[in-house]
């Protein structure tokens, strides 16, 4: 299995106005097998307190297993070697989803007490699918990477490339 870039993404909302949007963008994303959430979770607590969780991962039960092979392998390598690594698989396959949870139900909980009535937060576990055939082509041509980042809008206004009301505009 073929693994894209893995992004680690953790969302904050004021006064969240949730429609749907970000379900259908990430449903569409799947569709179009440009990205897929491995593992997220949202939480929103309501101007009174009550608190509603959302689960997500696009993985089947086989990915989820797959997935936890490779992820356990690449643990058990960097703490033991080829014999970690051979253990990390079998473990990770063996948990699947469950081992690639973002958060426990604990951890939930410790997140809930955080979150300041009306408002929400969420932590996404991205595979960008998009960027496997790229990155193949740059391994096929004995290429690396050196760097990575995230440029927003507001970092493109500071060095002069937009105008802040273009800035602005992408940003909301």
């Amino acid at each position: 299995m073929a693994i894209g870039p893995v992004q680690l993404l953790v969302l904050g909302f004021d006064q969240p106005d949730f429609q749907g949007d970000i379900q259908s963008e990430l449903d569409r994303l799947k569709e179009h097998d440009a990205v897929r959430v491995i593992s997220g979770v949202a939480v929103y607590k309501d101007g009174d307190g009550k608190v509603t969780t959302l689960q997500r991962s696009d993985l089947s039960d086989e990915e989820a297993a797959e997935f936890g092979a490779v992820v356990g392998a690449l643990i058990g390598f960097g703490a033991g070697g080829f014999e970690g690594a051979e253990a990390g698989s079998a473990i990770g396959a063996a948990k699947g989803a469950e081992g690639i949870q973002l958060a426990s139900e604990e951890e939930l909980l410790d997140v809930v007490e955080e979150i300041p009535n009306d408002s929400a937060a969420a932590v996404l576990l991205l595979e960008h699918r998009w960027a496997i055939p790229l990155r193949d082509a740059i391994r096929g041509a004995n290429g690396f990477p050196v760097a990575d980042g995230w440029v927003r809008p507001e970092d493109l206004v500071a060095v002069g490339l937009i105008a802040a009301e273009e800035a602005a505009a992408l940003s909301s």
